[in-house]
C-alpha cells in the first residue's frame, strides 16, 4: 500500500517508505529506510548523525493511520493526542532499515488508542506503551 494514498504528509516529513501490512482496527507494520540524506542529519549531529526521536514517534504515529479501523475518520487528519512510558533504547542512524509496528487497544468516536514499537533488525530502538491519536477536521 502507498502511504501518500492514505496520509496527507509529503516530503520532509513523511516517515514511511513502504507499508507492510495493514489491518484496520487491528495492526499496522511498515519501513522507513534511513538513508545518510535525510535532511535532519546535517544538524543531529554533524558528526555522529543519530535521527531524532520524536521523529521516530512521528514515524509510529503515522503507521497508526494504516491500523485505524477502516473508514473511520474520512476527510480528517489524525494528530497525536498523547504518548505514555515512551523509551528510546538505540540510536537509529544512516544506512538503518527502521521497521514500524501500531497495535490497536481501543478506538472510540474520534480517538485511536494503541501501542508502537520501531526496530531495527531484531533490535528495539522505540517502543511505545500508549500512544492516543485524535482525528480532527482540516
Amino acid at each position: 500500500m502507498d502511504p501518500l494514498q492514505v496520509l496527507p504528509h509529503r516530503y520532509p516529513f513523511l516517515f514511511i517508505d513502504r507499508v507492510t501490512l495493514c489491518e484496520p482496527g487491528k495492526a499496522a507494520k511498515g519501513i522507513k529506510l534511513v538513508t545518510r540524506n535525510e535532511w535532519f542529519f546535517p544538524g543531529h549531529f554533524p558528526d555522529q548523525p543519530i535521527m531524532p526521536g520524536v521523529l521516530i514517534a512521528e514515524a509510529i504515529a503515522q503507521i497508526a493511520a494504516f491500523a485505524a479501523p477502516q473508514n473511520a475518520h474520512p476527510g480528517k487528519i489524525g494528530m497525536i493526542a498523547s504518548m505514555k512510558e515512551i523509551q528510546w533504547r538505540h540510536p537509529v542512524v544512516p544506512g538503518d532499515c527502521l521497521e514500524l509496528s501500531f497495535e490497536v487497544i481501543s478506538s472510540k468516536g474520534p480517538f485511536l488508542k494503541g501501542r508502537g514499537k520501531a526496530t531495527v533488525g531484531e533490535r528495539l530502538v522505540t517502543s511505545i506503551a500508549e500512544m492516543i491519536i485524535h482525528s480532527k477536521s482540516k
